[in-house]
């Protein structure tokens, strides 16, 4: 995962940066923002978007797909987006590279893995020892959910090639039917789809990852920094409204937030929706104040070493400017 970010930023250098954030004839200023992947993992970011809380802070959001760390972060660092939400692993990677103009995060959204173990049988005494000998769909290798999840298992004394088998090949979207064809013995799987595997009994989920790994940095919004010099008030207003959002959705029963999202998940029903938020509540999976901190970073730091995906330990605030979180929490919870 370290040569495939020191290649984009290689390419990057490459390519002269669009200008961004322009003000739209309605009076908005035009957000162009790239997400990871889309997932009810990140539903503070369509509560936001679909009840009018970006909008009344005058931000039009142009959202779009990139499909994985590595090219949501070419985005950033193209011009290409102006914000990015991905793993923050993918922030230290490119400060690691050395580029001055490098991102900061500046909200974090998610603390904790988001995906859940799923076994093809019922294991109501589940233990994390019992994956010995057992071959489990892990993610990308170098990718957060990988690194978190042998995070785990080396924990419990597993280790891969060794006593278990770590599956890194299938890509992200295709864990759950590579799981159906007959691959593997378990999968991990984020929600909605752990949740709708149980309830047609394709699998059945016997733990939480992020319970078991404790609190890290998981998912955050970042843009480089002299994006954000230069449109302070666009990421306070921003953060404005994702802080609004989160302060929603732990105010709000999961039926009328599940429904005020839907229209981001046409193919969902709004019962697995409302499910997937109830299943991401209870693992307390988001943040309140939206602020990264030095431990949490350094439990991510841990979990990327014990990966062998980080070469050196860096700061907290290296690539951090908690500035607009702090203010803008006090502001939307006083």
């Amino acid at each position: 995962m370290k040569k495939i970010f020191s290649a984009i930023l290689a390419a990057s250098i490459l390519i002269f940066p669009v200008v961004s954030c322009k003000k739209q004839d309605g009076g908005s200023d035009k957000v162009r923002l790239n997400e990871v992947t889309h997932s009810i993992f990140y539903a503070p970011l369509y509560i936001a978007m679909e009840n009018g809380f970006f909008e009344n802070e005058g931000l039009e959001i142009e959202l779009t797909n990139g499909g994985g760390a590595d090219k949501s972060m070419t985005a950033v660092l193209s011009g290409n987006a102006d914000i990015g939400l991905m793993g923050v692993e993918a922030a230290a990677y490119v400060f690691l590279e050395g580029k001055t103009d490098h991102p900061k995060v500046f909200g974090q959204l998610t603390k904790r893995d988001g995906s859940f173990l799923v076994s093809r049988k019922p294991e109501p005494d589940f233990k994390w020892e019992d994956l010995e000998n057992k071959e489990i769909l892990a993610g990308r290798t170098g990718g957060v959910p990988a690194m978190t999840f042998e995070y785990v298992v080396n924990k419990h004394g597993l280790k891969d090639g060794q006593n278990v088998k770590l599956n890194h090949d299938v890509a992200f979207n295709l864990m759950g039917p590579s799981f159906e064809s007959g691959v593997g013995d378990y999968t991990t799987l984020f929600e909605p789809t752990a949740s709708e595997y149980a309830a047609t009994g394709k699998g059945y989920i016997v733990a939480s990852v992020g319970e078991e790994s404790g609190e890290v940095p998981y998912t955050a919004f970042m843009a480089l920094g002299s994006y954000i010099e230069k449109h302070h008030d666009t990421i306070e207003k921003f953060m404005t409204a994702m802080q609004k959002a989160i302060k929603y959705l732990r105010e709000t029963d999961e039926e009328t937030v599940a429904k005020s999202i839907l229209k981001q998940f046409p193919d969902t029903p709004v019962a697995s929706v409302s499910a997937a938020l109830k299943s991401y509540k209870k693992i307390d999976a988001w943040m309140t104040d939206m602020s990264m901190t030095d431990k949490a970073f350094d439990n991510l730091q841990d979990i990327m070493e014990n990966a062998g995906e980080l070469k050196k330990r860096i700061k907290c605030s290296d690539i951090t400017d908690n500035t607009f979180a702090k203010r803008v929490y006090e502001k939307v919870n006083r």
